[in-house]
């Protein structure tokens, strides 16, 4: 039986990563996009209670593709997509390609892995793709569809979804693939906030500004990033309950 395979994104429907992924995912079987209608990083796991969604269909060029764009947060297209949208529940959802690594302490903000851990929620796999660099792709479009094939029928317990990132390096220099790697307990940016502005009212306007920092533990995702080799775990959700 064919597979039916949702993905979505935080960067938004014309983001490359997301339509890189969609025609290398078709090989794997019935591909459909649900998209956050503008960009949603750093949203995390949100969701929409209070206000409407609107759904749009989309045509996103893709042949065999089918899609739509919707209002809210990854997450919520995601839950759109299994409980209104789609003909069949999906039996996986790709999330990505994100447009900068997602590792670290990273993934708390990440709203690219907070669409895979919906799916995990829904009880469907979710795998979180991400690229370290916007225009640095050859190592993502060498090794995607071999991750794919690796990853895409594992099935993982209900607060765990896997997390692959691609380095920016050119694929001769890629070292391979490492995988159980741990999140980091350090980040890729150590952020700060500067003033932009003295505003009116008496109040300051800020703006966050990240300092880049490659500090991290040799079983770690950030180190295996920055070294050269795609980095592959299983991330806990954090409400998983801790046992005695």
């Amino acid at each position: 039986m064919k597979r039916t395979i949702l993905i979505t994104n935080d960067d938004g429907p014309m983001a490359d990563g997301l339509r890189r992924l969609a025609v290398c995912a078709r090989e794997f079987g019935d591909v459909w996009i649900v998209a956050p209608e503008a960009q949603r990083s750093a949203a995390s796991h949100s969701i929409t209670l209070h206000d409407t969604l609107d759904v749009h269909s989309f045509d996103f060029g893709i042949p065999g593709v089918r899609g739509w764009v919707c209002s809210g947060s990854p997450a919520d297209c995601v839950r759109v997509a299994v409980h209104y949208l789609l003909p069949a529940r999906p039996d996986v959802v790709l999330s990505g390609i994100n447009d900068g690594s997602n590792a670290g302490t990273d993934l708390q903000y990440s709203a690219t892995a907070g669409a895979a851990f919906e799916a995990a929620f829904q009880g469907i796999t979710g795998i979180s793709l991400s690229e370290r660099a916007a225009k640095a792709h050859g190592v993502t479009d060498l090794y995607l569809s071999r991750m794919l094939e690796r990853y895409i029928d594992e099935k993982l317990p209900w607060d765990e979804i896997f997390n692959i990132n691609f380095p920016s390096c050119d694929p001769e220099k890629c070292k391979g693939v490492l995988t159980h790697r741990l999140v980091s307990s350090g980040t890729f940016y150590h952020d700060t906030y500067k003033k932009t502005a003295d505003l009116e009212d008496g109040g300051i306007r800020l703006m966050v500004h990240g300092t880049p920092n490659e500090d991290a533990g040799p079983q770690d995702d950030i180190t295996a990033i920055v070294h050269g080799y795609i980095s592959v775990g299983r991330v806990r959700n954090v409400s998983t309950p801790l046992r005695p």
